[in-house]
């Protein structure tokens, strides 16, 4: 198993959505890696938990990434939130992303869970991805 890909798939991932207009419009630059301790904006995007499992084979290191992509947003209602959502979706979904260690063979959405937060207006979505990528 390589798990050495991971951060290299993490900032293709980032890079992909900071620098797509259409979720800029809706999130502007708050996209994040980690949540910010200081003010937190209305609506955020937030790289999230991983899950990584082998798949090496006789031609070489390779893993099976599933990781999390939340969306944030403090409006009433899930329009906000699912807009963002969708145009994550856009962007990564059969992305053509350039690690800079080894190679993206496949990108999807596995699932996704919306729910309200608390009791105040907070909504989250949380995206899951399956990422395959070869170690070449």
């Amino acid at each position: 198993m390589s798990y050495a890909m991971s951060a290299a798939l993490q900032e293709a991932v980032f890079q992909a959505m900071a620098n797509d207009a259409t979720l800029a419009g809706l999130v502007g630059t708050n996209i994040f890696d980690a949540i910010p301790t200081s003010v937190v904006p209305t609506i955020y995007v937030a790289l999230g938990p991983e899950k990584v499992r082998d798949a090496s084979d006789k031609s070489g290191g390779g893993a099976w990434h599933e990781f999390v992509v939340s969306i944030v947003s403090e409006s009433a209602g899930f329009s906000a939130a699912k807009a963002a959502a969708g145009a994550i979706s856009d962007v990564l979904v059969d992305a053509d992303l350039t690690l800079s260690r080894g190679r993206l063979v496949t990108l999807r959405f596995r699932r996704a869970v919306a729910a309200r937060v608390g009791t105040a207006d907070t909504r989250r979505i949380d995206m899951t991805f399956r990422a395959l990528v070869a170690d070449v």
